[in-house]
């Protein structure tokens, strides 16, 4: 029973790795303190090869260099496995060199006599282009490309991270996924960052074995012709054939490291591995297969050359080629591709065979009488899009347009508080054919021309250098922003901008749009829907408020009050409360939605402030406030040259609250409040609006500006 318990915890403590890092520190630290047999070395250096065999290939078949994140640092570890395996057959051969070639062990000896014959001088020449071939290509290549890298990684994460936050707005992403990648982006730093130091301990690797073997040879040297009275032939031949297999059986395995640490530098983020790329990219063109094979064959059919060689590389390229055009064209016959052209304006997209003589079919509606049936209604919300631009909601041809809508309409659904309509997409020819059109009840409310093979970069305000593409607008936001080639989107994230596809600029438009135009879409169905789903939970509550206490117009018109100045109506059960209750003093909407905002006045500073216990306000002067309650009440509106001094103050004020990071507040009296409110919703639109009365217990208030009355 003991024995399993320990066995049990043995395996616990292995599983849990708490023994492994510490061992294998250990084993390094002995090999550079205690003298080893050749038995140990035999073990050690081929686990080393091993171990470089696994890093490289782990390298080629991970999809991504964050699949792979902990290469850093197993680099570090190999490389002092390496340096104290040098350290440890150093010792060896020079106490026991003079023994013979075996002195070191067999593996030191099979690299020393074996792979170069025997002859030390042709072990020089190989260890030394092995040398060049790892300091000079290899690891300054990968060195240099790391720097580059880590540099421009930290340098485009401000741009990435404005990217995740644009695909989280337009719907495309959750908060799950956003976070994701959000992490991802800060895992990539750090990955490449790392890369840039761990590429100098492999560049110091490659320049300890030179000094190395020089050591190992002149120390030999001496030891075998002082100590031993060893000839200086045999001395010459016995160390430098150890020296060059323990150079040989170390450089091979530092040869490996630098190629995986290069090729981790140098991958690019995919869904498959190094090898699926490889075959893809490069044997994906049946064109290139088929010149190279005309060449090699013109060059075999030569007199002179080798003949055969050339032929055999020949008739494999053109074999290939000729397997690839056919799957090809088998592929695309199994899938059906069928390419259907666009649609007359407003319709539905072309069926093949529609064209020409018409059917049947078609001669009998022609002939069939009108109807109300073909009486059509609008679409509470409407897409209609160029025929270039039919691929982005084709989900046959990947469209990812659709599903991003639909993203979108549940994240305003949850955050707004109702069921935002479905929206209805099709085609135009009579609109450009790169141009989209939303529709609110058959109007239009928006309108772009953007570019489906392209990317767009936003200028957020503040970018390093300029890039070649179409300048533009952004169409949700009006910012400054150029179409360019997605291959420039890495550049484009580097100065800055904020890179999204033509799918997000469209999801971006729809949901400013929609949020924007919210209370147009809740109708009296919608309210009905409403206050049926809150008297599952509440019967008594809902019970009798309509018709009794109020009509269902009424409440329509109150949460559409909310809904026009960005407030969400999800705590139907306070609105409807506060309503039950003030809907006996009176019916007006506005008074109504007074005494709604009141009781929702938590939520609201809330959703401008967030949780900091002090609100930065804008106030009016008491005689400014009586002048404008004078003018309200007289009905004369307030004269022109006033207004436009109330509005340029408010303006400045707004945007010095803006450049601070803070939000915009105007705090006034609460008969002034829904004047204000429409005064500056469109012209001054992120100031929001307070009275007194909405402010919680629980919230300090800090003027910052007083708009004092203009003389």
């Amino acid at each position: 029973m003991a024995e399993a318990t320990v066995l049990d915890t043995a395996r616990q403590i292995s599983r849990n790795g708490l023994i492994g890092a510490p061992l294998l520190l250990v084993s390094i630290l002995a090999m550079v303190v205690v003298p080893m047999p050749p038995f140990l070395l035999d073990l050690f250096f081929t686990f080393n090869i091993a171990l470089s065999l696994i890093v490289i290939l782990s390298g080629v078949y991970a999809k991504r260099p964050l699949d792979f994140a902990v290469f850093p640092t197993i680099l570090l570890i190999a490389t002092l496995l390496r340096l104290a395996l040098n350290i440890a057959s150093t010792r060896v051969v020079l106490l026991e060199g003079h023994t013979g070639t075996n002195a070191a062990g067999e593996v030191i000896e099979a690299f020393g006599d074996f792979v170069v014959g025997g002859n030390y001088a042709v072990g020089l020449v190989v260890f030394a282009i092995l040398v060049i071939i790892n300091f000079v290509v290899v690891t300054k290549g990968a060195g240099r490309i790391s720097e580059v890298s880590a540099r421009f990684t930290l340098d485009a994460m401000p741009g990435k991270q404005m990217a995740i936050d644009a695909d989280l707005n337009a719907g495309a992403i959750d908060q799950d996924e956003a976070m994701r990648r959000r992490a991802d982006v800060v895992a990539e730093a750090d990955f490449y960052g790392s890369m840039d130091g761990a590429s100098k301990f492999v560049r110091g690797d490659a320049i300890a074995g030179i000094l190395i073997l020089f050591i190992n040879i002149v120390g030999g040297l001496a030891i075998g012709i002082l100590q031993h009275e060893m000839e200086f032939s045999d001395a010459m031949r016995n160390y430098t054939l150890l020296t060059i297999g323990d150079g040989l059986v170390a450089q091979i395995p530092s040869l490996i490291l630098s190629t995986a640490a290069a090729i981790m530098v140098t991958r690019v983020s995919s869904e498959e591995d190094m090898g699926q790329q490889f075959s893809s990219q490069m044997f994906s063109s049946p064109r290139a297969l088929g010149v190279t094979a005309g060449v090699i064959g013109s060059l075999g059919l030569i007199p002179g050359m080798p003949n055969l060689v050339f032929l055999t590389i020949a008739a494999l390229a053109g074999g290939a080629a000729f397997y690839v055009t056919t799957r090809a064209t088998g592929d695309e016959a199994a899938a059906g591709v069928e390419h259907l052209p666009p649609s007359a304006a407003g319709g539905q997209p072309v069926k093949s065979g529609q064209q020409g003589e018409l059917s049947q079919e078609e001669v009998a509606d022609e002939n069939k009488e009108l109807s109300w049936d073909d009486v059509q209604p609008v679409d509470v919300i409407g897409l209609e899009v160029g025929y270039k631009l039919i691929p982005l909601v084709d989900k046959n041809q990947n469209g990812q347009l659709m599903a991003r809508i639909k993203g979108i309409r549940k994240k305003l659904t949850q955050e707004i508080g109702f069921l935002i309509p479905p929206v209805h997409i099709r085609d135009n020819l009579e609109l450009s054919p790169g141009t989209y059109r939303i529709t609110l009840m058959g109007v239009a409310v928006g309108e772009a021309d953007i570019y489906p093979d392209r990317e767009m970069a936003i200028n957020p305000g503040q970018v390093f250098g300029t890039l070649q593409g179409t300048p533009t607008k952004d169409p949700a936001f009006g910012m400054d922003a150029v179409w360019i080639d997605p291959s420039q989107r890495e550049q484009a994230q580097t100065m800055g901008y904020t890179v999204v596809d033509a799918s997000t600029v469209v999801a971006t438009h729809i949901s400013q749009i929609l949020q924007s135009q919210a209370c147009d879409l809740l109708g009296r169905e919608e309210v009905q829907h409403l206050l049926d789903g809150l008297g599952t939970s509440a019967p008594k509550l809902v019970e009798g408020l309509v018709p009794d206490v109020m009509p269902l117009g009424t409440i329509q018109k109150v949460l559409r009050n909310l809904l026009e100045e960005n407030i969400p109506i999800r705590d139907m059960r306070t609105i409807i409360e506060t309503l039950a209750v003030e809907g006996t003093r009176s019916q007006d909407p506005d008074v109504l939605t007074a005494a709604v905002r009141v009781s929702l006045g938590r939520m609201i500073v809330q959703n401008i402030n967030g949780l900091s216990p002090e609100l930065s306000v804008i106030s009016l002067d008491p005689s400014l406030e009586q002048l404008l309650q004078e003018s309200m009440q007289s009905g004369g509106g307030l004269e022109p040259g006033l207004a436009e001094r109330i509005h340029q103050s408010l303006l400045e004020s707004a945007q010095r609250q803006e450049m601070a990071g803070q939000p915009a507040v105007l705090l006034v009296s609460a008969p002034l409040r829904p004047m204000l409110a429409r005064f500056v919703r469109n012209t001054v639109p992120n100031l929001h609006v307070l009275s007194y009365n909405e402010m919680p217990d629980n919230r300090q208030i800090k003027i910052i500006a007083n708009i004092g009355r203009p003389e």
